[in-house]
C-alpha cells in the first residue's frame, strides 16, 4: 500500500527509554524514572470528585467545539491570578491537549511550505509535527549566553512566518524575563513573523514566575496544558488564547478534526482550577527535588548543566563524558537503574553530547537516584582509570 512522506518522521527517543526502562520492570529491577516530563502525582483529589458527581448527574456527551462555558470562564480566571490579565473568555478555547493546540495553530496561521522556527535545544514533537503539516521547520541553534531562548538577532533576515517559543523551555528549564520576552515578539512582529507562545510549564517556577506572551501583546497564539502544573497528563486537554478575530477559524477547524475535547476532562480541568492548594505543595516538592538535582548532579559529575528557572527539568552538557548519550542513557539505565533521556531528543546537532534529568517523580526516589547516579559515575572512572 502506498504512504505518504508525512509519516516518515523520527521516533521520540525518551519513549524508546521508557519502553526499555519498563522491560527491566517486568523482569523485577526497580527503575527510577527522570526521563519522562510526567508529574508523579494525580489529578487534585476535588477535581476527581468533581468527575464522580459528574458522572452520576450528566452523560457527558459532545461539548462545544470551544469548550464548555464555565471552564473557559475558569482559565480566563486565571489569567487575571496569575498574570493580571482582563481576559475575554470567548479568545479562550479548550483543547485535547497542548498538541491539539499546535495543530490547530499551525492549520490556522501556515500554508504549506511557510517557514516555522524552532528553538534547539527545544521540544522534539515540534519539529516532526510542523514536517508531518508539510511546513518548513527552521531550527534556531540558540546559545548558552541566551539561556537557550531563541533571541531578536536568530530570526533576523530568516524570512519566517511563525515562531514557536517555549518558556521555561524543555529541555532546558529556562525563561525569557520580560524585557526579553518583548524584545523577541517585537523582533518577531517587525519581521512579519506570526509568534506562538508556548507556556505549558507556567505555573511551575521557583524565583520569578514565568511571563506570559499576552503581558506583551494580544498579537500571538498562547498554547497552555493542564498536563504539567495541574498534573493531568493522561486526561488531554488544554487551551489556546488566540486573537478575538482567530477564534472562530480555529473553531470551524478543531470542529472538523477534534469536535471537541474530551467532557470528562474538561469538568476535572474546571475542578482543578480550584485546587490550588493541593497543586503548591506539588510545586513545593518539586522545589525540594531540584535543589536535590542542583546539589547532587555536580557531585556524581554532572557538572555543566543550564539554570532551570521553571518546569521540572535540568539539560546538562555531557560532552566531556561521552561522545554519544544514547549509549550514555542506556549504560545509567542499564547499569545504575535510573532512566534519562538522551539530549538527541532536543537537538539534533548537539544532543550527542547532552542529557536531560526530569525532576518529577518523588522526593525519595529523587534522593534514590542521586544515590545510584554517584555510585555509577564512581565505579566508571574506576573502570576508565
Amino acid at each position: 500500500m502506498r504512504v505518504s512522506t508525512r509519516g516518515e518522521v523520527d521516533s521520540f527517543i525518551v519513549m524508546d527509554v521508557m519502553t526499555r526502562a519498563a522491560e527491566l520492570e517486568a523482569e523485577g529491577r526497580k527503575i527510577l524514572h527522570m526521563e519522562v516530563g510526567q508529574p508523579g502525582t494525580p489529578a487534585p483529589a476535588k477535581a476527581r470528585k468533581a468527575l464522580t458527581a459528574a458522572l452520576e448527574a450528566d452523560s457527558l456527551g459532545y461539548s462545544l467545539t470551544v469548550g464548555m462555558p464555565e471552564l473557559r470562564e475558569g482559565i480566563a480566571r486565571l489569567y487575571d491570578r496569575w498574570y493580571g490579565i482582563d481576559l475575554d473568555p470567548e479568545r479562550v478555547l479548550v483543547t485535547s491537549g497542548s498538541s491539539a493546540g499546535f495543530l490547530l495553530s499551525f492549520a490556522s496561521l501556515f500554508d504549506a511550505g511557510d517557514k516555522v522556527g524552532i528553538g534547539a535545544p527545544g521540544y522534539p514533537s515540534y519539529l516532526q509535527i510542523l514536517k508531518a503539516m508539510d511546513l518548513e521547520p527552521v531550527v534556531l541553534e540558540t546559545a548558552e549566553a541566551h539561556r537557550y531562548q531563541p533571541a531578536p538577532g536568530d530570526i533576523a533576515g530568516k524570512g519566517l512566518d511563525g515562531l514557536l517559543v517555549a518558556s521555561p523551555g524543555n529541555p532546558s528549564g529556562t525563561m525569557l524575563d520580560r524585557s526579553a520576552l518583548t524584545e523577541l515578539i517585537g523582533a518577531a512582529h517587525d519581521e512579519g513573523t506570526a509568534f506562538i507562545s508556548d507556556e505549558i510549564y507556567h505555573g511551575l517556577h521557583y524565583e520569578e514566575r514565568a511571563v506570559s506572551a499576552l503581558e506583551v501583546t494580544d498579537d500571538c497564539y498562547v498554547i497552555n496544558s493542564f498536563s504539567k502544573y495541574f498534573s493531568m497528563t493522561g486526561w488531554r486537554v488544554g487551551w489556546m488564547v488566540v486573537p478575538e478575530d482567530h477564534v472562530r477559524r480555529v473553531e470551524r477547524l478543531a470542529q472538523h478534526m477534534f469536535i471537541c475535547a474530551p467532557a470528562a476532562s474538561q469538568v476535572v480541568a474546571r475542578a482543578a482550577l480550584e485546587s490550588m492548594d493541593e497543586l503548591e505543595e506539588n510545586r513545593a516538592v518539586y522545589a525540594r527535588n531540584r535543589k536535590l538535582l542542583l546539589e547532587g548532579l555536580p557531585r556524581a559529575g554532572f557538572r555543566r548543566i543550564a539554570p532551570p528557572d521553571g518546569g521540572f527539568y535540568i539539560y546538562a552538557d555531557v560532552s566531556d563524558l561521552t561522545t554519544d548519550s544514547r549509549v550514555f542513557a542506556r549504560e545509567i539505565l542499564e547499569e545504575a537503574g535510573v532512566a534519562v533521556t538522551p539530549g538527541l531528543d532536543f537537538d539534533k546537532g548537539r544532543g550527542l553530547g547532552t542529557l536531560r534529568f526530569s525532576y518529577a517523580a518523588s522526593t525519595q526516589d529523587i534522593e534514590e537516584a542521586m544515590l545510584r547516579l554517584k555510585a555509577f559515575m564512581e565505579q566508571r572512572v574506576t573502570v576508565d582509570s
